[in-house]
């Protein structure tokens, strides 16, 4: 089953026609996703690929193709509006890669979403990925940025704060053998969308996942939260990484939600609230994979 998307997915992009949104519309096209529809105002009518219909507004999108998830490459003075749009169309899921959104946007954005059936992953996010039975895993559901071709079918679910130490786990248990049902990044800003005690649950719930790798960093408290809720309720195996450990204090590390400040989000206390939930952590990200595997090994 996967969680949040696969290949019935319906998926139009938010800024199709860019440079680096076209890019990612190609190569998701290629991975076998069901993109229905691009999104440009002043651009409705056009292509993109000589197949893809090109509209102005994302409600009209929706209304003639009957996509459910759009995914936004958006530049970040208007990424909040595009998000508003999403939801205001009625979507299921807005994924939006955009990084560099000012807080102060995401807040509106976040209180503007209140009661709203739209779910948002992201910003500043690498996207979601459940990959397909195809060569390289095509014929699946690629959204976002991540490289396809290192993913494989399986039942291990995976959800990052950090876009490169995902693909690296996903990669490790790839080559060991070992697919994934649904890879999430939430994004390292600190204001998003959905945390990692959502997917969390998301994948507690799903049969298809049979364990889990959770990768957080330094900042905020959504690791702790989804240590708390682990213990209480997660019926499968957790192995965890958190990045940033030797990040010095009050210094920003990569994402602008990696900050530790009044003493809170360090390293050391997201390690600890895993460790006392029974969630076995990764000493290097090297080892993210091996660490989950030495679990269900036992």
């Amino acid at each position: 089953m996967a969680i949040l998307v696969n290949s019935d997915t319906r998926l139009l992009i938010q800024g199709i026609t860019g440079s680096f949104g076209a890019r990612h519309a190609q190569l998701s096209l290629d991975y076998g996703t069901q993109v229905v529809a691009g999104v440009t105002p002043g651009k409705g009518g056009q292509r993109f690929a000589n197949t893809v219909p090109i509209f102005d507004t994302v409600g009209s999108a929706v209304k003639e193709t009957g996509a459910t998830v759009s995914v936004i490459f958006v530049p970040p003075p208007f990424a909040a509006d595009a998000i508003l749009e999403g939801v205001e169309a009625g979507l299921d899921l807005v994924v939006c890669i955009t990084e560099g959104i000012p807080v102060n946007d995401m807040v509106k954005v976040k209180h503007a979403m209140r009661g709203s059936k739209t779910r948002l992953i992201g910003p500043n996010c690498p996207g979601i990925v459940t990959p397909g039975t195809g060569p390289d895993s095509t014929g699946g559901c690629r959204i976002g940025i991540a490289p396809g071709y290192i993913h494989r079918r399986g039942n291990i679910g995976v959800v990052s704060r950090s876009g490169t130490l995902t693909y690296e786990a996903v990669w490790q248990l790839t080559t060991r053998g070992y697919g994934q049902s649904t890879c999430v990044g939430i994004g390292g800003d600190p204001v998003n969308g959905t945390s990692h005690r959502d997917v969390l649950e998301m994948f507690n719930n799903d049969p298809e996942t049979e364990a889990i790798i959770m990768i957080g960093e330094i900042g905020g408290t959504g690791e702790e939260e989804a240590a708390a809720w682990a213990k209480e309720h997660c019926r499968k195996p957790i192995a965890a990484f958190i990045a940033g450990a030797t990040a010095p204090p009050g210094r920003r590390m990569g994402h602008a939600g990696a900050i530790v400040s009044g003493g809170k989000g360090t390293a050391a206390a997201k390690i600890a609230a895993m460790e006392e939930a029974g969630i076995a952590v990764s000493p290097t990200p090297a080892e993210m994979a091996q660490t989950l595997l030495n679990i269900l090994k036992k």
